[in-house]
């Protein structure tokens, strides 16, 4: 199993589990499947983790800052040149299915060409493109993209949100909790 994760599952983690992981077992097994690459976690998200509630997830997550950590382990995974596969038709989607046609019609193109490469460079596009690419790289590997995002309000935002896109592309989304549903050696428990 390999997962990309993203901004606010991280942030989740942070917020309502880990207060609660007094014997650090959560902690440790997430630190380990970063390390060993079950979960990836792109250069965009750490970029994010910056700025979102003050830093809280790097904070918590002090590991996914530490130089020597992540020289180690090749962290984060670096996005700048990644590439869909078969980009043509790639590209073909994005202006035709990930873009929601109502507010596309409110742009000339100039706007829309904006848009479009900001959304392309954008976190949300990356993590789809890192699952792509894992996906390519290893077919029979069950690849999950982790979003706490679902399908339904799009905020009348330019693209769809990622569980939209990802159902177009065949990729598997799936939220915090039912991420650490599947992670090995966890157990939780309300009493």
């Amino acid at each position: 199993m390999k997962v990309v994760i993203d901004t606010s599952s991280l942030l989740s983690l942070v917020r309502y589990y880990l207060p609660f992981d007094k014997q650090n077992i959560l902690f440790e097994i997430v630190k380990a499947r970063i390390a060993n690459g079950e979960i990836l976690v792109i250069d965009k998200i750490i970029d994010e983790c910056e700025y979102t509630s003050k830093g809280i997830v790097l904070d918590a997550l002090s590991f996914l800052t530490d130089k020597e950590f992540n020289k180690a382990h090749k962290l984060p995974l670096n996005t700048e040149f990644i590439l869909p596969p078969a980009p043509a038709k790639f590209y073909r989607m994005v202006d035709n299915n990930f873009v929601v046609a109502v507010q596309r019609k409110r742009l000339n193109e100039i706007q829309y060409d904006s848009q479009k490469n900001d959304f392309m460079n954008s976190a949300d596009m990356k993590m789809i493109l890192t699952s792509l690419k894992q996906k390519s790289e290893n077919p029979i590997e069950e690849i999950y993209l982790v979003t706490e995002e679902t399908e339904a309000s799009n905020d009348n935002k330019l693209f769809k949100k990622i569980p939209a896109i990802c159902s177009q592309l065949d990729i598997q989304t799936i939220n915090i909790q039912q991420l650490i549903d599947k992670l090995d050696g966890i157990k939780i428990e309300i009493k």
